[in-house]
């Protein structure tokens, strides 16, 4: 009786373990804090949904595909676009298109009003992996996030 009684409670320690270890990988990869305040988790997925869209079509520069990416830009920054006379690609900076990209750290420049994201770029060949980062500022206008400028990261 003794010993099942003692085989019990070595089970019964692994599996209390086994609980705990299941829990803390959980709460790590599921219950991750949200550090981002309310203005970058509202404008995040819009400027994610810009860059899905724009890699998902042509990347080229042309009047037709500034107008089906519209709905994304400030007014004033399709204006803008508008008037400048260039080959490289307006929202990625480049002329080498890249071929993945990533939303990263968001800061707060006004609150209810503009948010900074650094969104990363990234490039594989056989021989090299290359990744660049752009800045992307949102501003919030009629009640939704819209992109308003896009430019290059400043060293601190």
């Amino acid at each position: 009786m003794k010993v099942v009684s003692g085989q019990w409670s070595v089970v019964s320690s692994c599996g209390r373990l086994f609980c705990l270890l299941l829990t803390a990988c959980f709460l790590l990869a599921c219950g991750v804090v949200n550090l981002q305040g309310p203005d970058c988790a509202e404008a995040r997925p819009r400027v994610r949904e810009f860059y899905s869209f724009h890699f998902g079509n042509d990347l080229k520069v042309s009047p037709e595909n500034l107008r089906s990416r519209e709905e994304f830009l400030t007014p004033a920054f399709v204006d803008r676009l508008r008037q400048r006379d260039s080959t490289f690609d307006p929202f990625t900076l480049t002329e080498d298109h890249p071929k993945a990209f990533r939303v990263g750290e968001c800061r707060l420049v006004e609150p209810g009003k503009r948010v900074s994201f650094n969104v990363l770029l990234f490039w594989k060949t056989d021989t090299e992996s290359i990744q660049r980062s752009i800045n992307v500022d949102a501003v919030r206008e009629n009640d939704e996030w819209l992109i308003e400028t896009v430019g290059i990261v400043k060293p601190d």
